[in-house]
């Protein structure tokens, strides 16, 4: 995906993302209220969930346990490994060419794919093969990364002076070649065009929530200078996401992470 070797080096090497979400107050944030979130919008149990870019597992455990039947695909086989050790169906693939039949699926998720791909002709072949395997009425939830996200983290960090060219590219193209937190092909949302880019391949019923919000940022200060204090800041950090998704939605625009949940339409619709 992008550019697939500093993305699979990225990944292999210099990141652990099989801890990621527990290792830290944000990490735990936003598999808190990524699966709240989802919750609201998946089938009962049991349906059949495709978790493309699914990475080690983590999500797809959580909806194994709720009852669904969860089938994983990742582009870095060392991710693919930890799934299956961990007891998730898991094969090594791309979100842009999926091996599955038509409409296999009642869910498809994409935590992952659409921002390890720059070009939007790719984002939008990967939203179409989701799309194109997932049932009429199923939903297709995709993950974003906010576009706003280096600049208020820089800021937060006291580093937006020395970070300011990477964090303009940022603003003003959704990525840089000179990012260097991230596999450069790493691409950023804006909230109005992560919403166009489900409706163009035909996704109805769009909505996009701001994962963490500013209780995500109180998370990113809490692990920056080291604030934890138990269970204290966690819960002030998930109560700022929630009210922030739920009752001020123009601070969904400010959101590190970004769900987006849309509608395959039936076929009388199409």
């Amino acid at each position: 995906m992008g550019d697939s070797q500093n993305l699979l080096d990225h990944y292999v090497h210099s990141y652990d993302e099989g801890s990621r979400l527990e290792a830290t107050i944000r990490g735990r944030l936003e598999a808190a209220r990524l699966r709240e979130l989802l919750h609201r919008y998946l089938p009962s149990a049991p349906c059949r969930v495709a978790d493309i870019g699914g990475g080690p597992g983590a999500h797809a455990l959580w909806m194994k346990g709720q009852g669904h039947a969860v089938e994983l695909i990742d582009p870095v086989a060392h991710h693919v490994e930890q799934a299956r050790r961990a007891g998730v169906a898991a094969i090594v693939g791309d979100a842009r060419n999926l091996p599955w039949d038509t409409q296999e699926f009642d869910v498809a998720l994409l935590a992952g794919p659409l921002y390890h791909l720059t070009d939007s002709r790719e984002r939008r072949v990967a939203l179409a093969e989701a799309v194109r395997v997932t049932r009429p009425g199923g939903l297709v939830a995709v993950v974003a990364l906010g576009r706003h996200a280096n600049l208020l983290g820089a800021a937060i960090a006291g580093q937006l002076i020395e970070r300011r060219p990477i964090v303009e590219d940022i603003q003003r193209e959704g990525w840089s070649r000179r990012n260097d937190r991230w596999p450069a092909a790493t691409y950023y949302h804006t909230v109005d065009g992560l919403r166009d880019e489900l409706t163009g391949v035909g996704l109805q019923m769009v909505n996009v929530h701001g994962v963490g919000g500013p209780g995500g940022w109180l998370a990113v200060a809490v692990d920056r200078y080291k604030l934890d204090d138990g269970d204290g800041m966690f819960d002030a950090a998930l109560l700022g996401a929630r009210i922030g998704d739920d009752h001020c939605p123009d601070l969904i625009h400010a959101s590190a992470n970004l769900l987006a949940v849309g509608v395959v339409p039936e076929v009388s619709a199409l």
